[in-house]
C-alpha cells in the first residue's frame, strides 16, 4: 500500500494523516467544502489535497473516515457516488464513533457500488501527543489494516463481523464521555442548589481522584461537546439494540447540547483557554439551561 485517503484531516484525521506520512507513505483528501481550519490542519501535516471525491478514490488504495459521527453515512455515500462514477478499487475504513447499526448501513452503501468496507474505531487521543490511538478493525478486508501497525498508530483487528470494532468504541466512550456527562450535571445541580462548595469539600475528602479529574478534564470540554452530541446518540441506539437502556446515554446528549449552545464552545482545540476553572466551566453550563429547567420555590 502506498496512498491513504484522509477524509477528513480535523484534529484528529490530520494527525493521523502526519504520521502516516512520516512513514512514507503518500496522503491524500479532498478538502472541498471544508473549513478554513480544516484547511490549515492539513497543509501543515504535509496532506496532499485533490480537487474530487473522485479523484480521491482514483489516487488511494485506502480512505480512511474520521468526522463527526452525524457526517459518516453520508460521506460514505459521498464516497460510494465516486466509486460508482470512476469505478475505482479501494477499500473504505469507517473509524467514526458510531453504532454498529449504523456501521452496518455504511457496509451495504459501499459494498453495493464494488468497494470493499472495513468497519473501525479509534480509542485514544491524536498521534503524537503520547500513546499512539489503538485503531480496532473489523470485517473480512480487516486484515490490510495491518500495515499501518506502528506506524505512528496502533491496529487490532476483532474479527470477521462488520460491527464489532464499532462496538467496542460504544462501549468504550459509554464509560468515559458518559462519566464526563454525569460529572457535569452532578456539579451543574451542585450550582443551581448553591451547594457548589459544599460538595467540593466532601468530594476533596471522599474522592479526591475524581475531583482531580473533575478539574483537569471537564474545563476542556466546550470545544468538543457539539462532535459529542452525535455520538451519546449512537451509544444510545447501540444499548437499545442490546437490550440495554439508552436512557443514560440520551441524557448524556441533553448536557453536551447544552454546553454545546454555551459561549465557551465557540473555542477550538488550539485556542482553548487553559485558565478557566471548573467552576467558570459550570457556571456557564447552569446559565445555559432552559427556562423549564430552572429549579422551582
Amino acid at each position: 500500500m502506498k496512498s491513504i485517503g484522509i477524509l477528513s484531516p480535523g484534529d484528529m484525521g490530520h494527525a493521523v494523516g502526519r504520521v502516516l506520512g512520516d512513514h512514507g507513505f503518500d496522503i491524500l483528501t479532498c478538502l472541498r467544502g471544508r473549513s478554513d481550519r480544516t484547511k490549515q490542519l492539513a497543509g501543515d501535516a504535509g496532506i496532499r489535497d485533490v480537487e474530487s471525491l473522485e479523484e480521491l478514490v482514483t489516487e488511494a488504495e485506502l480512505i480512511l473516515s474520521i468526522l463527526v459521527p452525524a457526517e459518516a453515512v453520508e460521506i460514505a455515500r459521498q464516497v460510494a457516488g465516486a466509486i460508482s462514477a470512476s469505478d475505482a478499487d479501494v477499500s473504505f475504513v469507517d473509524c467514526n464513533a458510531v453504532s454498529p447499526q449504523s456501521s452496518e448501513i455504511m457496509e451495504s452503501i459501499v459494498t453495493g457500488v464494488g468497494g470493499q468496507y472495513i468497519d473501525g474505531s479509534i480509542i485514544g487521543g491524536p498521534p503524537g501527543r503520547g500513546t499512539p490511538p489503538r485503531f480496532y478493525v473489523s470485517g473480512v478486508h480487516a486484515g490490510m489494516m495491518s500495515e499501518l501497525d506502528g506506524k505512528g498508530i496502533e491496529v487490532r483487528n476483532i474479527g470477521d463481523t462488520v460491527g464489532r470494532a464499532s462496538g467496542i468504541k460504544m462501549c468504550y466512550a459509554a464509560m468515559t464521555k458518559g462519566t464526563s456527562a454525569l460529572h457535569l450535571a452532578l456539579l451543574s445541580a451542585a450550582e443551581a442548589l448553591g451547594l457548589s462548595d459544599e460538595l467540593a469539600n466532601e468530594l476533596s475528602e471522599s474522592q479526591p481522584e475524581v475531583l482531580r479529574r473533575m478539574h483537569a478534564q471537564l474545563p476542556g470540554l466546550p470545544s468538543k461537546s457539539y462532535r459529542w452530541i452525535g455520538e451519546m446518540q449512537e451509544i444510545a441506539e447501540t444499548f437499545d439494540h442490546a437490550g440495554v437502556t439508552p436512557a443514560f446515554h440520551q441524557g448524556a446528549t441533553e448536557i453536551f447540547r447544552l454546553l454545546s449552545e454555551t459561549p465557551l464552545a465557540r473555542e477550538t482545540p488550539e485556542n482553548i483557554d487553559r485558565s478557566r476553572t471548573l467552576s467558570e466551566t459550570i457556571s456557564a453550563l447552569v446559565a445555559n439551561r432552559p427556562a423549564w429547567a430552572e429549579p422551582s420555590d
